[in-house]
């Protein structure tokens, strides 16, 4: 008895796929229909034996890890070309996987070629190479091949990575100059108390000089510093390792995550990067003409914050009670008080401060009243899409500004905090010395 393939969606707008037995096409769609379900696609399910064994002769190259977001982008915006050029969407592939280093890009390129070459859509065989397409670029192809536009989605992704890798790449080039030179003291402080402070003891012990107190207190902490030197790498370990235990309970990570967002300085830095990244994810599937239930599922999922992910959610439930967008997300933006966010802020801000500093923040929003507003017009006007890129568009520019005010204020503040530690290093170990001189003199 054949097989099937079947794509089919419930009253609720909730898809499935799944490989049926039956006689015929016909014996299929009415059981889906009898159960509820409406069958949007009915495919003969082919055997992939064939497909699987040609796998062992491509030539694919021991990898490990994910395609890196630029390898990515290139190959996309060549994809791009090519498929605006006319050529077939096979030869197009086998050309760009020819020209691909051997890497994580060509393995999954080699495996969507052969998933092509058995029968499968494009959408299909990029879903079975995870590492390389997420499901924000399977369902965009999808409907890209859906509306007869692959050409044009393609072009679409190429500039929602470009402006991905522009955002991150803003961030970290605002963060490189004050991490190296954070990194940079450390070393040179840890430098002074392990090898510098040592000699000068030895100094001062020969002498026999009375130290003041703030020579007493520098020897002490270097005679700590190279008793429980292990403690330095210790700590940030046992941190990491405490955020990691902690936030794999999806209570705990939730906390976490509004922890981050909560911070002062770092924490409006982060909201407005979710932000630009989330609304542009959803724009650009409006944009492609996903569905919009399935435009928020995948918005939600590429969040990578706890509180938008929820707040994502709540809106998708909404949408599906027959509500609009706007209105579930402006009852939603605020997500009030939450005991692990209060456990992180005892823990990581001096714990009754930290739960002052929360305490203030209760109120507070995680999507202002400007994108919200944004969003109703763009419901109204029938421009989601162009309203949700320029809520995009906005918050890239302000996370810009933001970086840029930080690192301005970053530099002076790291300047002023290296002059104090070095000058009373330097201060502690020169007063013994000048009541030595002094003596001397005498």
């Amino acid at each position: 008895m054949p097989k099937f393939k079947v794509e089919a969606i419930d009253s609720a707008g909730k898809g499935f796929t799944d490989v049926i037995e039956a006689s015929t096409e016909e014996e299929v769609t009415a059981t889906l229909k009898e159960s509820g379900y409406h069958v949007t696609k009915i495919v003969l399910h082919k055997d992939r034996k064939a497909a699987k064994k040609k796998k062992a002769a491509t030539g694919k190259t021991f990898t490990f890890g994910r395609v890196k977001p630029k390898i990515l982008r290139d190959f996309t915006r060549n994809l791009s070309i090519l498929q605006d050029a006319g050529l077939p969407i096979l030869r197009s592939l086998n050309i760009l996987q020819q020209q691909s280093k051997p890497g994580p890009l060509r393995n999954c390129l080699l495996d969507v070629c052969n998933e092509i070459e058995s029968g499968s859509s494009l959408s299909e065989a990029m879903a079975k190479s995870p590492k390389a397409f997420n499901r924000l670029y399977v369902n965009m192809i999808k409907a890209g091949e859906a509306g007869g536009a692959l050409e044009v989605i393609l072009q679409r992704l190429a500039e929602f990575l470009e402006r991905s890798e522009q955002l991150k790449a803003k961030i970290k080039s605002a963060m490189t100059y004050p991490v190296a030179v954070l990194i940079f003291a450390i070393g040179i402080l840890i430098f002074i108390m392990m090898a510098i402070v040592p000699k000068f003891e030895e100094i001062f012990a020969d002498f026999d000089v009375e130290l003041p107190g703030l020579t007493q207190f520098l020897i002490k902490a270097s005679h700590a510093c190279m008793e429980y030197w292990y403690l330095g790498p210790g700590i940030p370990l046992g941190i990491w390792l405490f955020i990691k235990v902690t936030t794999s309970f999806a209570y705990m990570r939730f906390g976490w995550h509004l922890f981050l967002l909560r911070i002062p300085i770092f924490g409006p830095l982060l909201e407005k990067t979710v932000v630009a990244r989330t609304t542009r994810t959803l724009g650009t599937l409006v944009q492609s003409g996903v569905p919009i239930l399935e435009a928020l599922h995948i918005t939600r999922e590429t969040a990578n914050n706890g509180v938008f992910e929820k707040m994502y959610q709540k809106i998708l439930e909404a949408i599906r009670d027959g509500d609009t967008i706007a209105n579930p997300m402006r009852n939603h933006s605020r997500p009030g008080f939450h005991p692990a966010c209060l456990f992180y802020f005892f823990c990581f801000l001096a714990g009754p401060i930290g739960v002052l500093i929360y305490m203030t923040k209760l109120q507070a929003k995680v999507l202002g009243d400007i994108v919200v507003n944004m969003v109703d017009v763009g419901e109204e006007t029938g421009e989601l899409d162009t309203m949700l890129y320029k809520v995009a568009d906005v918050f890239d520019d302000e996370v810009q500004t933001y970086t840029e005010a930080l690192l301005s204020m970053l530099e002076p503040l790291l300047v002023m905090f290296l002059g104090v530690i070095v000058g009373t290093i330097v201060v502690a170990l020169f007063l013994p010395m000048i009541k030595l001189i002094e003596s001397l003199s005498k």
